[in-house]
């Protein structure tokens, strides 16, 4: 069986048809529409759902601080994955890594910052962050 026996056709379908609508969707659907397109496309959605799940994070979920970093979280995955499919996609990565840290910094989350950093320092470098 392949991988795309596993995928809902009909919600990649509605997925297409609302990011092609004429109306500007809201941040929360585009984020819905992209993690779906992300299974079939994921050399085009991923840079979008990175960028789109920062903005939830940011617009929606402000003040619930776990939210937005479990947003930003999900953003960086998506970024890595990004990074590790075209390399030279290093700043999607690092955005979403300076993101990240800064959710963190604002929870006073000191601990986890050093190993933030580290994964900055070897995408800026343009190697890729030893799996985990």
């Amino acid at each position: 069986m392949n991988h795309t026996a596993k995928i809902n056709h009909d919600a990649v379908l509605r997925a297409r048809v609302a990011l092609l609508g004429s109306e500007t969707l809201p941040v929360r659907e585009q984020v819905a529409a992209y993690r779906v397109l992300v299974r079939v496309s994921p050399l085009a959605y991923l840079p979008l759902l990175t960028v789109a799940l920062y903005e939830y994070s940011r617009q929606e979920f402000a003040h619930q601080e776990e939210t937005a970093l479990a947003l930003r979280n999900e953003s960086v995955a998506a970024a890595r994955r990004m990074y590790a499919l075209e390399p030279e996609r290093a700043p999607l990565l690092l955005d979403a890594l300076f993101r990240y840290r800064e959710q963190l910094g604002l929870m006073g989350r000191q601990d986890e910052l050093a190993s933030v950093d580290a994964e900055t320092a070897l995408a800026a470098a343009g190697r890729p962050a030893p799996a985990v």
